[in-house]
């Protein structure tokens, strides 16, 4: 028969990839680009209902293509052009999501190298950029996650 070895009492030590100092920061950074991220995220969202729900975009400058007059800002015909000319926001929103949320993927993979999670967080953390209203839940739901492992492990961080 094999004698099983006595139980030492100790959890494995809990190491982070990086100092606290730099958990922090990817923590900051995180939390800014998820509110950002799904800031504008919910403003797609209010585009693509406009876009696809009543064929508007919504358009800023510019002359209006029925009557000839200046086109301020607002809601415009998407087919026919309702306004020539001018900055069309609907376009700028697609673009600046796109954009905002690849740094927002470059926020998550920041924090979660730093704080070795497993694989299945990331993917939680970048579902947030996706589907509207879930990075401010998930965000508040890391944050104080990174905050309590923080606590429980103030060694855990590399010194340099």
């Amino acid at each position: 028969m094999i004698d099983p070895k006595p139980a030492t009492g100790r959890t494995p030590q809990r190491r982070f990839g990086g100092t606290v100092a730099q958990i922090r920061s990817a923590l900051g950074f995180y939390k800014v680009m998820a509110y950002a991220t799904g800031s504008m995220l919910l403003l797609l969202c209010l585009e693509m209902i406009l876009r696809y729900g009543f064929g508007k975009f919504i358009f800023a400058g510019g002359t209006d293509a029925i009557t000839g007059r200046a086109f301020g800002f607002g809601l415009a015909d998407a087919d026919p052009a309702g306004v020539l000319g001018g900055v069309n926001l609907s376009i700028t929103i697609l673009i600046v999501h796109g954009w905002m949320y690849v740094i927002y993927l470059i926020s998550n993979f920041r924090l979660w190298s730093l704080m070795r999670w497993q694989f299945g967080r990331l993917v939680l953390m970048a579902a947030g950029g996706v589907v509207p209203l879930l990075s401010f839940f998930v965000e508040r739901r890391i944050h104080a996650e990174v905050e309590r492992e923080l606590l429980a492990h103030p060694d855990a961080g590399q010194r340099y």
